[in-house]
């Protein structure tokens, strides 16, 4: 309650075996009370919750329901059912450290944003990753001195991205040339490593980074990296922290199993995010973007304020190969002539300069410039005032 009123961030350390069988009903009305404010407090101060121990039964809804989880390995286990009633009710054999350790909910379920080494690690982290944040959203994001000048131009970014459309490079070392001295705080590392999400600075002011990473899945939006992303989203333009966006995405991941768990709504969860946030958003296509996950990434139709393209960029509806096959479906042909319509697709939408020229993209700079440009951006951008119509509440797909 006073972290409301004062405008406080809140931290929460986590060690709690659960509910006390012998006060009854009264342990519960005590987590439905932290609950509650939990809920409330959301949106309004920054929530972090650090497990330090066990956290089981309904202890972890607390912590589930603030802004960020970090965990100590080995040491720090969630789950809402533990192992000894597993082995009752479903016969399933598993350790504490299986079934929610560290490493599970950092790598495969998604629950927690980081994993540190030892108490002492996590605390230290935890201060490093606090000096990021504001203290309300009623506060503007922090700023620290800086040496790095906005006009340094890294021209290594030049000859970064492949000639070769099918070959890889890493994003992150697109944002450590970018960003100032090429600090990134990673959020969820190890999970949907196909997108980058995390802190970083522009001339000493906080940002959020989103960035599809090429190396992971051709960097595809898949359902985990749209609700990673998303949330990611939510929670910059909650407390008025600028976005900037660094596309390199051929689609979203096809597969039947990504329909039949729901890709569709997953998906729009990331659209919605973007959609919805009055922050300044920025973004620089590095390669490729392709079909609606063009249009996901932040794009100017969904109320970016700048969006840039590298000289490499390629946007459009999908990839020349498929495009020629789906266009020429059923017509005879030699591979003579697929390999020429091929090359004439590449030739007209291969590039940035359609998108340009429809206004789409408000200019084609060259990678050396891209910090500049953005220092510049961000700057102009301090004043923006952007508001979206009354409502009770949006219906985000959940």
């Amino acid at each position: 309650d006073k972290a409301m009123k004062m405008g406080a961030p809140l931290i929460g350390l986590n060690d709690s075996g659960g509910a006390r069988i012998q006060e009854g009903i009264d342990s519960l009305g005590g987590y439905a009370d932290v609950f509650q404010r939990n809920v409330l407090a959301s949106g309004v101060v920054p929530q972090i919750s650090l497990i330090m121990g066990p956290c089981a039964g309904g202890a972890v809804y607390s912590p589930a329901m603030t802004d960020f989880i970090f965990m100590v390995k080995h040491t720090s286990h969630m789950f809402v059912t533990g192992p000894d009633v597993l082995k009752t009710v479903t016969h399933e054999h598993v350790t504490h450290e299986q079934l929610g350790g560290a490493t599970t909910h950092t790598t495969k379920s998604g629950v927690a944003h980081a994993a540190f080494d030892n108490d002492v690690d996590a605390i230290a982290r935890l201060r490093d990753f606090f000096d990021y944040l504001p203290l309300s959203n009623r506060h503007p994001p922090p700023e620290r001195h800086t040496h790095d000048s906005r006009h340094r131009k890294e021209v290594s970014l030049d000859t970064i991205v492949p000639r070769e459309a099918g070959k890889a490079y890493d994003m992150h070392e697109v944002i450590s040339k970018v960003v100032d001295e090429g600090t990134l705080f990673e959020i969820m590392p190890q999970y949907a490593k196909n997108i980058i999400v995390g802190f970083a600075r522009m001339e000493g002011r906080t940002i959020g980074v989103v960035a599809n990473q090429p190396i992971e899945a051709a960097g595809c939006l898949d359902i985990d990296a749209s609700i990673k992303a998303a949330r990611w989203v939510r929670f910059c333009d909650a407390f008025n922290i600028p976005i900037v966006t660094l596309v390199d995405v051929p689609g979203f991941l096809p597969g039947s199993e990504q329909e039949f768990n729901g890709i569709i709504r997953h998906g729009a969860k990331l659209l919605f995010a973007y959609a919805e946030a009055t922050v300044p958003k920025v973004t620089v296509i590095t390669r490729k973007a392709y079909g609606g996950a063009y249009d996901v990434m932040a794009s100017t139709h969904l109320r970016g304020d700048v969006n840039y393209a590298w000289p490499t960029a390629e946007i459009a509806v999908m990839g020349p190969k498929g495009a020629v096959e789906i266009l020429y479906r059923g017509k005879a042909g030699t591979s003579a002539m697929f390999v020429e319509e091929t090359a004439a697709y590449v030739d007209k939408f291969a590039h940035p300069l359609v998108a340009a020229s429809r206004g789409f993209i408000d200019d084609v700079i060259v990678p050396h410039a891209t910090r500049e440009r953005l220092c510049e951006d961000l700057d102009l951008l301090r004043t923006k005032q952007l508001s979206n119509p009354w409502k009770k509440h949006d219906n985000i797909p959940l």
